[in-house]
Formats: structure tokens, sequence, C-alpha cells
């Protein structure tokens, strides 16, 4: 099995590029934290490489930047050419299956009408759709057919096999 999922920073702006059948592909690379400390008690960052296809690569252009927060999942994939010098160079990098926006880089909170520093608005997210509404039916603690009406029976005797 060859899965990965990922919860990170851009490093850089995404580059988007088609291919010569018009197909888009976008890449950008995602810092990761580390879950420990090194020796100095300092957290580290693996900075890994990310190539996101089609319609998602161009919605990962349009509204991702550098610093934004994102969650990937996808697969490894390790693949090599040969350099200007005709050395075999090898690269390996996370295609996304899924890109999930997060947030950005000055997000601290979920509300899009946050004030900046200067206390001005703050412009909303393009991935904040702000506040939706609980759906019904979600509450665990609640009879889900408490209004159905009539008891309803059930008997194995009835099963016709």
């Amino acid at each position: 099995m060859n899965k990965v999922f990922l919860i990170g920073r851009l490093t850089r702006d995404p580059e988007l590029r088609y291919t010569g059948s018009n197909t888009a592909v976008a890449t950008f690379s995602l810092a990761v934290n580390r879950n420990f400390a090194n020796q100095q008690g300092e957290r580290e960052a693996d900075f890994i490489n990310i190539v996101v296809w089609r319609k998602q690569a161009e919605n990962v252009k349009n509204y991702l930047q550098q610093g934004s927060q994102v969650a990937i999942d996808g697969r490894i994939q390790t693949r090599s050419y040969d350099d200007n010098n005709g050395q075999k160079r090898y690269v390996t990098e996370v295609v996304a299956d899924n890109v999930e926006f997060l947030g950005s880089k000055n997000s601290s909170g979920n509300s899009s009408n946050m004030k900046n520093s200067t206390g001005s608005k703050s412009e909303p997210s393009p991935y904040d759709f702000g506040d939706t509404p609980e759906p019904k039916g979600t509450d665990v603690d609640s009879n889900p057919f408490a209004d159905f009406g009539a008891n309803i029976e059930i008997s194995d005797d009835e099963l016709p096999f």
C-alpha cells in the first residue's frame, strides 16, 4: 500500500504548467513539522515536493500561496531523468489525490470578519464559506425515530430464507 497523509504550509507559491495534451499540473513544496524536538530543543521540519493534477492543480494555483496551510493525501512516487551532464537524477515526490485548504498564513481563527493588526477588516479567505448551520439529526443523544409514529416490529421468523 502506498498512501501518504500530510499537513503543512506551502514554502512557495504553487507553479502551474500544462502538458502537451493541455493537462494542468501544479507543483509546490510543503513544510511539515516533525513530532519531536532535536537535541537543542528545536522542532525541525521536512520539506516535501508535491505534485497535483487537472482541475485541482488550477484550484491550488488560484487559491493558495506561500504560507497557506493544507492537508494532503496521496502517494509517494519516485522518477528519474538524465540531467544536462548526462547523469541520472532521481526525484521523490508526493502525488496528491486530495488537497484540503485549511487556512492562510495570516489566519488565526474561523471568522471571515477578523480585524488585522491595523484595526481594519481583513479580506475573507476565498475558501471560507462562513458559518454553515449544523445539519439536523446530528445530536447523538436524541432519538432519530421520536417523531416517526407507530412502533416497528421486526422478527427473524418472517424472513423468506
